[in-house]
């Protein structure tokens, strides 16, 4: 399995904007909370945060390869477990569906990030004083972060976590990297 800094480069040679590097520190920040959450791997499930979005720059106008281009990318650099994390978080466009813990975490994990990241961009404290309270609001402001799949945040309770645990575990791992991804 590659080291942290070896996925790093990777991100960093395969995704070049700020704004999806600072999602996939977020994703990788969320997974590992859930991993040490949930009794799992925290090295794995963090790294597959970290590169799940591998190919977004080569597939974003071909969503049915995305994931996909990153599993092949990764293959032997990973586990399987990651490795099939990884080409089943696109599952409404690749058509392979999420089975395992893990696929369901990073698919939730993900997600969330984006309601969150929005969220904080609105507050002028950013992440410090986030709760789920207000995320919960903001979720059922449909306008709100629009492009952000509510349903499949919602798959957090295939992890066994209700909302409002899921939004408190997600938003204190983003919180610890809140300086890294511009929302300190």
């Amino acid at each position: 399995m590659i080291t942290r800094d070896e996925a790093f480069a990777l991100l960093a040679t395969h995704v070049p904007e700020p704004a999806l590097q600072a999602h996939c520190l977020e994703s990788e920040a969320v997974l590992r909370a859930l991993a040490l959450r949930l009794g799992q791997e925290e090295e794995i499930w963090g790294l597959t945060g970290l590169l799940h979005d591998l190919d977004y720059a080569t597939t974003k106008d071909n969503p049915a390869r995305h994931g996909l281009d990153s599993a092949e990318l990764l293959a032997g650099k990973l586990p399987d477990e990651a490795i099939q994390a990884i080409r089943a978080h696109n599952a409404e466009h690749t058509g392979v569906a999420p089975a395992s813990l893990l696929d369901f975490a990073l698919r939730c994990g993900e997600t969330v990030t984006g309601l969150i990241h929005a969220g904080a961009l609105v507050r002028p404290a950013r992440m410090d004083g986030m709760d789920g309270k207000s995320l919960k609001k903001k979720i059922k402001d449909k306008a709100f972060a629009a492009s952000v799949n509510r349903e499949t945040i919602g798959e957090c309770q295939k992890l066994g976590l209700e909302q409002a645990e899921f939004f408190s575990i997600a938003i204190g791992a983003i919180t610890g990297i809140a300086d890294q991804v511009g929302l300190a």
